[in-house]
């Protein structure tokens, strides 16, 4: 009876685990190249792992990053936050001969899809942690010496 219980509390604990870790959605890159010995990279990350790895790395390449986006991270704060407004929109639709590209929203993640003959790059990020991102580096920009 006490493995039972043991066994129920640790899928238990498990089953929490990874609901608290899937909860802002998954970031997916998918590049397929289409050449004879071609790549193809299908790399799928829980997107909350981004704004934890991101404690993990060293405060002056940090703050070095958030020198060089400082003019840019307002904007991406604004615009993430505007884009939720917009749910499955397209904004960026081009062709031209065999390249397509399209830049859209689907529910509350940011797609981006690069479609030629050469290779096919499929990239799809939660707006939720484009937004943790930028306020992370605007809080380094802001807490940064001699910024």
């Amino acid at each position: 009876m006490i493995i039972a219980k043991l066994a129920l509390g640790l899928a238990s604990t498990m089953v929490f685990a990874t609901v608290y870790t899937f909860r802002e959605g998954v970031i997916r890159v998918d590049v397929d190249e289409h050449r004879d010995d071609g790549s193809h990279v299908h790399f799928w990350v829980p997107a909350a792992a981004v704004s934890m790895a991101m404690h993990f790395v060293p405060k002056q390449h940090l703050r070095e990053a958030s020198r060089h986006a400082a003019e840019f991270v307002p904007l991406v704060q604004i615009v993430t936050s505007e884009l939720r407004r917009y749910p499955n929109t397209t904004f960026v639709d081009v062709e031209d001969g065999d390249d397509h590209v399209r830049v859209a929203t689907v529910g509350t993640k940011l797609q981006i899809d690069v479609v030629n003959p050469e290779e096919n790059v499929h990239v799809a990020v939660p707006l939720s942690t484009l937004n943790d991102v930028a306020h992370q580096l605007a809080y380094e920009a802001a807490d940064g010496p001699g910024i």
